[in-house]
Order: C-alpha cells, then sequence, then structure tokens
C-alpha cells in the first residue's frame, strides 16, 4: 500500500439524499482502510453507510436544493469541528460545481486540485458538454436545444425519434419530483410537454440524437488528473448490466481495456487543463464504431472501486497522495476484475475471484446487513405507488388480528338521485391492469 500522509483527514461531501449511493461508501472504505480519518457530510437517516466502521464522524448535510452560501457555512462548520486541514471530495455534481464556486474561500481550512475555475460546472452541464466536445474533437451525440415546446418538439422530429431528453443542470431537479435527468422519448408531443416543465426542472431542456445500447457499447472511464497533468488511479470499464436497463448507471461493470477510449478521455483533460477525479461515459455508435461522450461528472464515478489495482491505488486515493504531496505508486492495472451492486443485480453477485461487491465486505459488514432491510422498504413503496388507486385502497384495509377497526360511518342519504357512473377510458382501462 502507498505511504498515506495520516495527519491529513478527508471530508466527504454528498448534499442529496440517496441513501442508495454505493461510491460514497467505496470512498469511506478505500480511505479508512488506508489509515486516513473520514468525515462524511451526508444525510445518514436510513443510509447503510452510517454503519461503516471507517467512518470517522457524520455531519449534517446543507438542505436539498441549497445554494453555495449554505454549503459554505455547512463546509466552515465541519471544518471547525475537524480541526485542521483536510482533503474535500464532492461525491455528487452539486456538490462539485458548489465545492468550484467556492474554491477562494474553502481553500485555507481544505486541500483541493488547481482545476481552472468554473470547469466544473461547464463540464458537469450537459448543454455546455456538447459545445465542450466540439471544440475538443471529441464524438458527442447531435445535440439540439430548443427555446420552448414548439421548437421541442421540432427538434425531435428533426432527430428522429426515439430521442433522449436531458436538463442541462440535473442536479438542480427539485427532490421528490418524478423528473428525471435522462429520458427516452417516442413522440414530439412527449417533448413539448416535457418542455413545458423547464422552470420546475430548473435548468433548460435539451434533446440528443438517440444511440442505441447493445452488447459491449457502453464503455466508461475513470480516472485522477495530478498536479503534472497526468492521468492516473482509473481505467476504462464495460458496462456488462445498467439499472434501469439500457439507459442507467453500472449494475455491474468490468475492467476492460479499450486504447480509443483511453485516448478519448486523456486527450479530453489535456485539452481542458482539467485537474481532479473525473468519470466519463461513452457509448459506441453501432453504425460507425465511434465512442460519443455521453456524460462528464467532475467527481468519483459510483463504481470507482472497481479500478483498485494491484498497487492499492484507485481515484481517491490518488487524489489523497497527490494532495498531500506523497509519491504516487507505478500503476498495477487488474484488468478482469468485476464490480457488482448486489441489490440492482442480485444474481451477479455471487462470489468470484476478481469481484468487489458494492456493499458487502467482509471486513466492514454493518452497510451490507442494512442494506437489505433498507432496501425491501424501497422496492416495497414504489410497489404500492405503482398499484391502481382501488388496490391501494384495498390493500390499505387493515388484516384480520391486526387491531381494532373503527365501526363505519353511517351512510348519508342523498337527496338527489346518484350520478351515473362514468366508463372508463382506454388509458384508464390500461392503467388499471
Amino acid at each position: 500500500m502507498p505511504s498515506f500522509d495520516t495527519r491529513v483527514p478527508a471530508v466527504l461531501l454528498r448534499t442529496d439524499r440517496n441513501p442508495f449511493h454505493h461510491g460514497t461508501l467505496g470512498a469511506v472504505r478505500s480511505l479508512g482502510r488506508a489509515g486516513i480519518d473520514v468525515h462524511l457530510v451526508a444525510d445518514s437517516t436510513g443510509s447503510p453507510v452510517r454503519g461503516s466502521r471507517f467512518v470517522c464522524r457524520m455531519h449534517p448535510p446543507p438542505s436539498p436544493g441549497a445554494p453555495p452560501s449554505e454549503i459554505a457555512s455547512t463546509l466552515r462548520r465541519v471544518a471547525a469541528r475537524v480541526g485542521r486541514p483536510a482533503v474535500l471530495i464532492p461525491m455528487d455534481d452539486a456538490g462539485a460545481v458548489a465545492v468550484d464556486r467556492l474554491r477562494a474561500e474553502l481553500a485555507p481550512r481544505f486541500l483541493l486540485p488547481l482545476a481552472p475555475a468554473g470547469l466544473a460546472e461547464r463540464v458537469a452541464d450537459k448543454a455546455e458538454l456538447a459545445a465542450v466536445c466540439e471544440s475538443a474533437g471529441i464524438p458527442h451525440p447531435l445535440t439540439l436545444v430548443p427555446d420552448g415546446p414548439a421548437q421541442a418538439a421540432a427538434a425531435a422530429r428533426r432527430l428522429g425519434l426515439p430521442v433522449v431528453a436531458k436538463w442541462s443542470r440535473p442536479w438542480l431537479l427539485p427532490a421528490g419530483s418524478d423528473l428525471r435527468s435522462t429520458t427516452v422519448l417516442t413522440s414530439a408531443e412527449e417533448a413539448r410537454t416535457l418542455c413545458l416543465r423547464a422552470e420546475e426542472a430548473g435548468s433548460r431542456l435539451l434533446l440528443q440524437a438517440f444511440l442505441a445500447p447493445g452488447p459491449d457499447r457502453d464503455w466508461f472511464f475513470h480516472g485522477y488528473v495530478d498536479r503534472s497533468g497526468a492521468v492516473c488511479g482509473g481505467g476504462t470499464g464495460r458496462k456488462q448490466l445498467a439499472w434501469p436497463r439500457g439507459a442507467g448507471l453500472t449494475a455491474v461493470g468490468h475492467w476492460t481495456p479499450n486504447p480509443a477510449v483511453r485516448t478519448l478521455a486523456e486527450r479530453l483533460v489535456s485539452q481542458l487543463g482539467y485537474r481532479g477525479i473525473f468519470d466519463l461515459d461513452f457509448r459506441r455508435d453501432g453504425a460507425t464504431g465511434a465512442y460519443h461522450l455521453l456524460d462528464f461528472n467532475p467527481r468519483p464515478g459510483a463504481q470507482f472501486r472497481l479500478f483498485a489495482d494491484g498497487a492499492g491505488l484507485d481515484v481517491v486515493r490518488a487524489l489523497h497522495l497527490d494532495l498531500t504531496h506523497r509519491p504516487l505508486p507505478a500503476p498495477a492495472p487488474l484488468p478482469g476484475r468485476t464490480f457488482v451492486v448486489e441489490n440492482y443485480a442480485p444474481l451477479s453477485a455471487a462470489f468470484r475471484r476478481g469481484t468487489e461487491l458494492a456493499w458487502h465486505a467482509r471486513d466492514d459488514l454493518a452497510p451490507g446487513a442494512a442494506l437489505w432491510a433498507l432496501w425491501s422498504r424501497h422496492v416495497g413503496r414504489r410497489a404500492v405507488r405503482r398499484l391502481p388507486v382501488r388496490l391501494r385502497r384495498t390493500a390499505s384495509v387493515p388484516a384480520a388480528g391486526a387491531g381494532p377497526v373503527r365501526p363505519p360511518t353511517p351512510p348519508v342519504r342523498p337527496t338527489t338521485p346518484p350520478p351515473r357512473p362514468t366508463p372508463l377510458s382506454d388509458e384508464e382501462k390500461a392503467s388499471s391492469h
């Protein structure tokens, strides 16, 4: 294992309320196993990560959708409690953008990579990324940013259906909303309707040409760019299974060398002058064979532990070593490793040599044990929400022995004849099945 400066703690910042973010647990374990004190600024309510023995201390996060000023206040309080300079690692895009904006204010208390100002927000913004790729000569799906609903419908027809709809700044989506960062649309009317919700979403809607998924088409690259501009601590991976299928996060990933993807990634970060941890998603065009960049995340990807190499290095360890002026070991790639997220791919979670599980670890049992109870409740709630209203009402009736049942309220006789029942529409009939 590399020689870490364990006098310097790490502070992980997560602003959203997702209790199933396994990347946060991966960072906690990676740094904690190296002997580094890990402070976690995140919502701990019911989250399995709070049970990790590698968490030194939990800190309350800023409120959902907090402005940078509130995030700055939160981090100042954390810095006062930590009592010494610490390496700061944002774990989501909102945190990465806020930390980039607050760099001058945070610098005395936290160690940060010296990336160009504003670059994190530029690459995280899906609309801006299209322009970045065009200037850097990186293949990217044809992207249109409509000015309004009518233009959105026209753009969908121009691109051809199906079409991919994205909110340019998904970290601004309101918590609890049914809006998703990425949606595949099958009609121009869907594009028009979705564009009407731009004010609610907090950012512009953009439409992209659809690249069909398929075997050997979804790839990702994780890395860390050190002070000298060298890329280290990661590699190229192939997405074997996604959740949701076809357009979601990596449920099963495989460390697979891909020189074409690596060349694109290194060329992009070099031209941008990027510094720090990054996570790129690519999709290969089945017609041309070109790898198109879909997303640039200026922070650790959730499956970054796939690239833990034979020298004990991954992207968060590379960051800590570099910012504390410790030498990084020579890379020792371990292609063939597999990373599995058990709750999304339970049938793939059987132990195999070279497989790392997102939640279960022999030296940190509590998070894995807590996962299944939390996940079962989550799946149950989602299933109930998807039931038709009539079935939900039936399910809410107490079963025998479940407790006292209040006597029914006597019916009130109507003074006028009751209205005849309205026949169900075709859509209502379909939703009831």
